[in-house]
Formats: structure tokens, C-alpha cells, sequence
């Protein structure tokens, strides 16, 4: 038996209506804010990801799904999409058109890490990115669409982390300063800690390692050594944050793992997902455009962990999507005023076999059937057709099954007179409608 592959998973109904929801609802948010999607192919040349993302980062140094094409190029299965969206700006010359590039994304993304809880190799994102200006008002506009989402999507119980991590003016000296320090203590940390300290000593601030932090706690924060245009910036983006009552807390610990983020670093985090807890993150990648051989072009951004995502939502109560059969359409091509036995014994009518059945689809029950499962589908309700000729107290027992709200029953004298008996499974209670009727029946408040 072939099985789906290690930290990859089949989503099933009813979860995937889960997933509908987000992804409908986060596509309603970002078009009020005038963000347009973008679809970037899942794999591009691997240099795309080593000069964007950072060949000392985990995820290019380790995590990365890279292959040799047959003409000899290397490619890779994108990781994330910030790289491949910026990589879209300049190869499409986006900047010629006016204002701000904004622009969302939804798909798989692909990485070797070790599976765990909401954390899968083939996972789905949903971001956005603003690309055009530096201005912390762009920050802020994100920041608040995000909690629109959240707020919307029924996650309570979230909190939003901010930091600045500086630029290319300040950074360097931070660096240079952190890593004296960690020289220091480079053995007392975790082997992952002891390799980033030389090749990307950022990334040890956020080290989960218990161990490790009373001696992250010591270690020089970047906030102390912003240049002014970066401390005034995040001041900036603080006060706009509070002037929309949106709470937030500094975290200086706070850096992200990729390389080319500049100031405004942030996560949102939720308590239900334990110690991997960030629902989403992103920040400020001011010269990722330049890196990859663009224009200037400073630019903020944030992707959802999906997977992890939907599983907060499920572990926070939020009721999942009804995807209930509104009806459920059972048809006999024999009088089905009221349930009784046939001379046939299984599920064909009388005198069996399949030109029985095939003579039962060609006839007048069938049709009426089809019709008003049509007609009720045109209406926006949710309908399963009986497949296959029935005998009536099978047919009911089916929808029963099938968790109709109704079934709709459609058998000769039905269509003789256009009428039909519309019966409501839990309760019981069953009453004859007309054709005209039938979709306001379905809509009125169910029986007790």
C-alpha cells in the first residue's frame, strides 16, 4: 500500500470547508484593502532563494527541496514567497505602475523540516506583500488588515509582538558587537546556537533551547543601537499602532530567520499552539529588490502558516463551517406517497436488473428528480440525487446517513400532481409542498 509521503497529509472533507473559510475570508480582507493575488510558480532557480533568503539560514543550509533540472540547472521548491513575489516585481517591471504594489498569495510551500504539531513539508501559506515605500504607515495598514483577519476569523486570545532589528546603517555594528559576546559563551549553548553565533548570530536571540536562555537574557539587544532614522521609524509605527487601538508588545528578541529583513520585525502568536507558537509573521525586507538585482524598492510583508493557522482556530472553539446536506432528493420510479415495500428485494424496482434501472432513469420520476435537485442547487442550497433507483425506506435511511437537514421525495404520484412530500429527518415531521414552494420551505426555520 503506497502511502502519502513523511510531514505531507491529505486534507479531507469536512476540514477542507475549514480551509475555505480562511482562504474566502482572508481574499475578502485583502481586496478591501486593495491587495491584488499573484500566482508565482512552486519551484525557481535555486540562487533565487540562497542570495534572497540567506545561505546561512536553516532553511537554504538545510531545509531546501533542490534538484538538478535536465539541462542542468539547479531548482528548488520555494520555501516561502517574499523571494519569488519580489522576484515577479522586477522581472514584470511592476514599479512603472502607480502606487503601491500590493499583493497577495495563497499556496504549498516546501521544507525538510522535522514534522510536528501543525508543521508539515508541504504546508500552505496565505501572505501579502506592500512593495513602494518605507513609510511606517505601510506597517501599520498591514498590521491593522491582519487584525481585521484574526478578528474576523474568530481567533481570540492572540498577541502581537513588534521589533526593530535596524539596517544596513546600524546592524553591522550590532552584529559585530553580538557575536564579540557570544565568542564568549559559544560552548555553554545548543549545538544549533553554537553554529548560528558564527554564521547568523540574530538568529540565536530567538533560540528555544531552555538551557540557553538566562544566556540569550545577557546578550546585547538591537534595540540599544538603533541609528535615529531606525528608532524614529519604529516610534513612528508604535504610536500609529496605538493611535488604532491595536495592542501590541516590544519583544527585542524578536528577529525572524530570514535574512533579508530590515526594521519592523513582528508575529502574532497564540497560546494554543505551545512553544511553536506564531500564527503568522513577516516584517520590513528594504533591500531584498536590490539583493536580487532590482530598483530600490523597500517593501513589508507577512505570511500564515495555514496548517497552523486552522488548527488555532479548531483549538480555540471556532465552530467549523456547516457543510450539512440542506436535502436530500430520493426518488422511486413506483408510487412513493408513503413508504411500502416493492416485489423487488434490493435496491432496483420491480422486475430487477440493469434494464430495470436503466428504464427507471428514462423515466418520468427520474427526471423530476434531477430537475428539482437542479433547481434547488441554482438556489444556493447544498444537494445530494439518490444515484441509483431505490426503494423508498432505503432511500431514507441513505439520507439519514448522509446527514440531510430534509429529503425531498419525488415518486410517480408526486409528479402527477406536482406536489412532494418534503420530510425533516430529526423530527420526523413531513408535509406536502408544491414545486414553488419547495425552496422557501428549506429555508424557514426547522421544526423542533
Amino acid at each position: 500500500m503506497i502511502r502519502a509521503i513523511k510531514g505531507t497529509r491529505d486534507i479531507l472533507p469536512p476540514e477542507t470547508a475549514a480551509w475555505n473559510r480562511v482562504e474566502n475570508l482572508a481574499r475578502q480582507i485583502f481586496a478591501a484593502y486593495n491587495y491584488g493575488e499573484i500566482r508565482t510558480p512552486v519551484f525557481e532557480e535555486t540562487q533565487l532563494f540562497a542570495r534572497g533568503v540567506g545561505e546561512e539560514t536553516d532553511i537554504v543550509s538545510k531545509e531546501m527541496y533542490t534538484f538538478e533540472d535536465r539541462d542542468g540547472a539547479s531548482l528548488t521548491l520555494r520555501p516561502e514567497a517574499t523571494a519569488s513575489v519580489v522576484r515577479a516585481y522586477i522581472q514584470h517591471r511592476l514599479w512603472e505602475r502607480p502606487g503601491l504594489t500590493k499583493l497577495y498569495y495563497m499556496g504549498p510551500m516546501f521544507r525538510r523540516e522535522r514534522p510536528q504539531k501543525g508543521r508539515y513539508r508541504q504546508f500552505s501559506q496565505i501572505g501579502a506583500e506592500a512593495i513602494g515605500s518605507e513609510s511606517p504607515a505601510v506597517d501599520a495598514e498591514l498590521l491593522e488588515m491582519l487584525v481585521e483577519l484574526l478578528t474576523r476569523a474568530e481567533l481570540a486570545g492572540w498577541e502581537l509582538r513588534i521589533n526593530s532589528i535596524g539596517d544596513s546603517a546600524c546592524r553591522p555594528a550590532y552584529l559585530e558587537r553580538l557575536r564579540a559576546e557570544l565568542a564568549g559563551v559559544r560552548e555553554q549553548l545548543c549545538p544549533d546556537c553554537q553554529r548560528r553565533s558564527v554564521t547568523n548570530p540574530l538568529r540565536v536571540l530567538d533560540c528555544k533551547t531552555p538551557a540557553d536562555q538566562p544566556i540569550i537574557e545577557k546578550l546585547p539587544r538591537v534595540s540599544e543601537m538603533l541609528c535615529q532614522p531606525c528608532r524614529a521609524h519604529f516610534d513612528a509605527l508604535k504610536a500609529l499602532l496605538e493611535d488604532r487601538g491595536i495592542p501590541y508588545t516590544v519583544d527585542p528578541r524578536m528577529v525572524r530567520g530570514l535574512d533579508y529583513y530590515t526594521r519592523t520585525t513582528f508575529e502574532f502568536i497564540h497560546g494554543k499552539l505551545g512553544a511553536q507558537n506564531a500564527v503568522l509573521g513577516g516584517g520590513r525586507y528594504d533591500g531584498l529588490s536590490e539583493a536580487l538585482g532590482g530598483p530600490k524598492a523597500p517593501g513589508i510583508g507577512f505570511s500564515i502558516g495555514e496548517d497552523r493557522f486552522v488548527l488555532s482556530l479548531a483549538e480555540s472553539g471556532v465552530a467549523p463551517p456547516d457543510t450539512a446536506l440542506d436535502a436530500y432528493v430520493v426518488w422511486a420510479p413506483e408510487d412513493a406517497a408513503a413508504p411500502r415495500e416493492s416485489a423487488a428485494s434490493g435496491t432496483a424496482p420491480a422486475g430487477g436488473g440493469a434494464e430495470a434501472a436503466q428504464a427507471a432513469f428514462r423515466g418520468a420520476v427520474f427526471r423530476r428528480a434531477s430537475e428539482l435537485a437542479r433547481e434547488l442547487r441554482r438556489a444556493g442550497f447544498t444537494v445530494e440525487l439518490q444515484p441509483e433507483p431505490r426503494k423508498l425506506r432505503r432511500g431514507l435511511e441513505q439520507a439519514s446517513r448522509q446527514k440531510a437537514r430534509y429529503a425531498l421525495i419525488v415518486g410517480e404520484n408526486e409528479v402527477r400532481q406536482d406536489r412532494y412530500a418534503l420530510k425533516h429527518l430529526e423530527s420526523g415531521q413531513q408535509r406536502e409542498v408544491s414545486r414553488a414552494e419547495i425552496a422557501g420551505a428549506l429555508r424557514a426555520p426547522q421544526p423542533a
